[in-house]
């Protein structure tokens, strides 16, 4: 079943990238808010390739015989 505390932790990296991506681009830091950016979606991404490992080894299980 899926944590919903997994929703809020990805919810809460998209806020936090997004202020600092605003705060960075309004400062003239273009190149550091780009790099802001992909740091947070390998993060996130990171998080859904563990969530996607659990599925495989759950029906994994399930298949096993």
């Amino acid at each position: 079943m899926l944590d919903i505390g997994l929703i809020f932790k990805i919810a809460a990296v998209g806020i936090l990238v997004l202020v600092l991506d605003k705060l960075l681009t309004s400062s003239g830091k273009g190149e550091y808010a780009a790099m802001t950016n992909l740091v947070g979606v390998i993060i996130i991404l990171m998080m859904v390739i563990n969530l996607i490992g659990k599925l495989f080894t759950t029906v994994k299980t399930i298949f096993t015989f």
